[in-house]
């Protein structure tokens, strides 16, 4: 009986998987087609690459597609399980692309930048909520899935704060639509500033936008419109050591709460319910990497096993199926889950906090990434 369950659940995700396949190849069509039309027409060289990446056509493709079309119900389980477990599953395996020492040491360098991120978002969402005169616990949502992981941190607040659906939902457009937008611009944004320093545009991808899935998604149109594998690693390495963060903050920002309402405190999660443990299997992966790496230059074969070719092709080829397969597959249904009409009938005041939240948190590390950003470079 077990065994037909877990049959008839792989089963019921398939049809939801296919559609996000078809979506990431559409993508990078397109991406293919309208370079070919751009040169055509003269605005790029011959043999020029596409001033778009596969990921950004297929994440519009999918956000049409809900929006017109719909998504009938036999694809929901399928998109869901490609928007959450694929995405932890790429990027776990990017961690074989980089050893230990050198995730440690870009996390590490990056902190005061990520505190200070968090710190900006945070600060700046609660002033303008009370300034705006929308409910604490809206603030609190906002002030979260801004400041540390997007719609994650938004979902283990709400029942410690006791969050209205509505207040919910409007949080969750919040980060949706701001988040979105910086996925879909930033990446040119920081190749405006940081042109030829991918370790300054990972800081900026991975600290600037919201929610992982966004950061990757920004990171992976990076990767294919520059060329920078290194920007794709670093952001993710920072939006990680960002996610870390949720085990501090949920309790501190449930503190502020309870306190400005005059209320006792909830009831807090558990430690581990908050930690995201796919950063552990991200580590883990990089750890092998190290190992690998270290046994073959000691001994002449990674593990005892692979010779320096036969190691190369392993861990390339399962970091490009991460990047590629995985990620992709998250990428196509961020877009199919973007569902246009939760915006509706919502005022603007909640829109206004959102907004300058975003500014205010892209601002900032811009500023700090121009500033200190040679820091983090000579440290890597």
């Amino acid at each position: 009986m077990g065994k037909n369950t877990k049959n008839q659940r792989m089963v019921r995700l398939l049809p939801g998987l296919a559609i996000c396949l078809l979506v990431i190849w559409a993508g990078i069509y397109g991406a293919d087609l309208i370079g070919a039309a751009l040169g055509a027409i003269g605005l790029l060289p011959e043999g020029g690459k596409s001033p778009v990446s596969g990921i950004f056509v297929a994440i519009l493709i999918g956000i049409l597609i809900r929006n017109t079309i719909g998504l009938p119900e036999i694809f929901i389980s399928g998109v869901s399980f490609a928007v959450k477990y694929a995405l932890r599953i790429g990027i776990i395996l990017l961690g074989l692309r980089l050893s230990l020492t050198e995730a440690l040491t870009l996390g590490a360098w990056g902190l005061p930048l990520i505190v200070a991120c968090i710190t900006v978002g945070i600060g700046v969402t609660l002033f303008f909520t009370k300034l705006l005169g929308q409910s604490n616990r809206l603030g609190a949502l906002i002030a979260n899935g801004t400041g540390i992981c997007g719609v994650t941190a938004i979902m283990a607040t709400a029942p410690v704060i006791r969050a209205k659906e509505n207040e919910i939902s409007y949080a969750i457009a919040n980060i949706t639509v701001f988040g979105l937008l910086g996925m879909l611009f930033y990446p040119y944004l920081a190749h405006f500033f940081f042109a030829d320093e991918p370790i300054k545009a990972g800081l900026f991808l991975g600290t600037a936008i919201h929610d992982t899935a966004q950061v990757t998604g920004a990171a992976l149109m990076y990767e294919q419109m520059y060329g920078s594998t290194l920007a794709l690693d670093v952001a993710t390495i920072t939006k990680l050591t960002r996610n870390l963060f949720i085990i501090a903050v949920i309790p501190l920002i449930a503190y502020l709460f309870f306190r400005s309402e005059g209320q006792g405190g909830g009831t807090m999660p558990k430690w581990y319910k908050l930690f995201p443990f796919f950063i552990l299997g991200f580590l883990l992966l990089s750890f092998l990497r190290t190992v690998g790496d270290a046994t073959l230059a000691s001994g002449g074969q990674a593990f005892g096993i692979f010779g320096a070719a036969g190691w190369e092709e392993f861990y390339s080829f399962w970091s490009s199926f991460g990047s590629t397969y995985m990620l992709g597959l998250a990428m196509a249904g961020v877009g199919l889950s973007t569902n246009l009409k939760i915006f509706r009938g919502m005022g603007l005041k909640p829109f206004y906090i959102g907004l300058i939240a975003a500014i205010s948190v892209g601002a900032v590390s811009l500023l700090l990434i121009s500033l200190f950003g040679d820091l983090v470079q000579l440290a890597a």
